[in-house]
């Protein structure tokens, strides 16, 4: 078969979910680690030590890429974020999510996945 034959066949994908866990974050935090992104995923919370603020982040998840996959997840993202904000206005990065809209209101619960 000629390479401009396979071009347009489908490839077929099985998504095998039985080992995924869901986790709420507010938190990320990224390193460039060479041939990869390093993404760590964790819940802030506020606290109060010898009473002065602060914020308590504990990370549950890492996530490690390699940069195309990172791109693709950043595209995936923007067009997403796009897609929110012309439905439901702009999102206030520190502020949380605009008008009420659900799951997304920081200081909130979690949203149910």
């Amino acid at each position: 078969m000629a390479d401009g034959e396979q071009q347009g066949q489908q490839v077929p994908v099985d998504f095998d979910e039985s080992k995924m866990h869901s986790a709420y974050a507010n938190t990320v935090r990224t390193a460039n680690v060479g041939d990869a992104v390093l993404m760590d995923f964790g819940l802030g919370l506020p606290v109060q030590n010898q009473g002065r603020q602060g914020l308590r982040i504990q990370f549950g998840s890492r996530v490690i890429m390699n940069w195309a996959g990172a791109k693709n997840l950043a595209m995936s993202l923007g067009n997403m974020i796009r897609q929110y904000e012309e439905r439901f206005g702009e999102i206030n990065p520190q502020g949380g999510a605009p008008g009420g809209a659900s799951g997304g209101q920081q200081g909130g619960p979690p949203p149910q996945l």
